[in-house]
């Protein structure tokens, strides 16, 4: 076979590619192509049962290819679908999430409902992190490579985060990994240097109006003004600390949060389990309808702000430590357990824990739909069945999938 050839893509899967097949029915994955599209492409991979190329031509475009905004789009490896108009990024991301659970998770049913959009599909990050080039330039990670590509746009981040990083100047800063920036509901922004040194950085920020953190192996440093943000949803503030993790997608983590209210019902509920509960986004939310919530925690700074941001609730509780542990030292048999683990999904001593508890219902909030399908099997063999799922767009303008979905016994 040639190098280059053209072919006919039938179908979108998960991590931003078109899918097409050669006449000996080895599968061909290209980037940056649609479903229908037949395209010129070059082939840069090739394994046993499957190539991956690259797009040379677009021969017959598809009715939803639009032109992309960015500069650095199929360069920058931030964004996969800009070519996408965004009514068919929802339709894909749908399909792919029902795809994943059917063949990775065996499900032969998926109550899967349309996918939830994004109020704003461009400028929606109030959270955005950086790469830094070794002369200290911000960029991004070049698609499918750890080289950083310095960039003067991105069409993601919230405007005010926009009008702030193109003013940083760092020049060679050794030891800084990553810079981030977070913008709180209330317009302040804090500014986050990731360091491999334990040290405090020489850096300065009196002409930029942020508060600024270096964030090392010793914790987290304030170089100017806060260690924090406060966030807002659905009228409720959250502190949110330097080293910890919050829904890039505020309109739509209140979304999140009003679905799962739904799921959960009105209660009284007895007792709820809140697993990955980070800083409290869901059990603050949940706790007014349950006589007891406990929240398992790993990390020390999200503990911290759950502690704060739940403050006025007495039937509260958190325990802080990795889930595994927890889950098997404690027999709490809960009404509902919400589980929103990081992209790698549930371990499988986690799920063990899951299990042993006996929940009548489960909520499962997932950022991998490929992770999803893998700890579905493990759910279904333990007796739960898929009852819905909804994908909610976090991720515009990405391949990106967040889910709500609910399991019961």
């Amino acid at each position: 076979m040639s190098d280059t050839f053209d072919i006919r893509l039938t179908s979108l899967v998960y991590g931003g590619d078109a899918l097409g097949r050669l006449p000996d029915g080895r599968a061909v994955f290209v980037p940056f192509a649609l479903h229908g599209e037949l395209v010129r492409a070059r082939s840069v991979e090739e394994k046993r049962g499957h190539l991956r190329a690259e797009l040379v031509e677009v021969l017959e475009a598809a009715p939803c290819r639009v032109t992309p905004r960015c500069a650095h789009y199929t360069v920058c490896g931030g964004c996969h679908y800009q070519h996408l108009d965004y009514p068919a990024q929802l339709a894909a991301k749908t399909s792919i999430l029902a795809e994943q659970l059917r063949r990775l998770g065996g499900l032969a049913e998926v109550p899967v409902q349309p996918a939830v959009a994004s109020p704003q599909p461009w400028n929606y990050r109030n959270h955005v992190q950086f790469h830094l080039t070794p002369e200290g330039q911000l960029g991004f990670q070049r698609a499918g490579s750890e080289r950083v590509v310095p960039i003067r746009e991105c069409h993601l981040p919230e405007l005010e985060i926009n009008q702030v990083w193109p003013q940083i100047e760092l020049g060679p800063l050794p030891g800084v990994e990553r810079l981030s920036l977070r913008l709180g509901s209330d317009g302040e922004q804090l500014l986050v240097l990731e360091s491999s040194d334990p040290q405090p950085l020489e850096f300065s920020v009196e002409e930029l109006p942020v508060s600024a953190v270096h964030l090392g192996p010793g914790g987290a440093l304030v170089l100017a003004g806060s260690d924090h943000v406060q966030m807002e949803v659905l009228g409720r503030p959250f502190q949110v600390s330097a080293a910890s993790f919050f829904q890039v997608n505020t309109p739509q983590a209140a979304a999140l949060v009003e679905h799962v209210l739904k799921l959960a019902g009105p209660g009284p509920l007895e007792t709820v389990l809140d697993v990955y509960c980070g800083v409290g986004l869901f059990s603050a939310f949940l706790a007014p309808l349950t006589r007891r919530l406990a929240g398992i925690e790993l990390s020390p700074s999200a503990g911290e702000d759950f502690a704060v941001n739940l403050d006025e609730f007495e039937q509260v509780e958190l325990y802080e430590a990795g889930a595994e542990a927890v889950l098997a030292a404690i027999d709490f048999h809960p009404d509902l357990i919400l589980v929103d683990p990081p992209r790698a999904g549930l371990g499988h001593a986690v799920l063990d824990g899951l299990l042993a508890q006996h929940a009548p219902r489960l909520i499962y909030i997932s950022c991998d739909p490929a992770t999803l399908a893998r700890d579905a099997r493990r759910l279904t063999a333990g007796g739960y069945r898929l009852a819905q799922i909804t994908p909610f767009d976090l991720f515009p303008q990405t391949y990106h999938i967040e889910s709500v979905s609910l399991w019961q016994r």
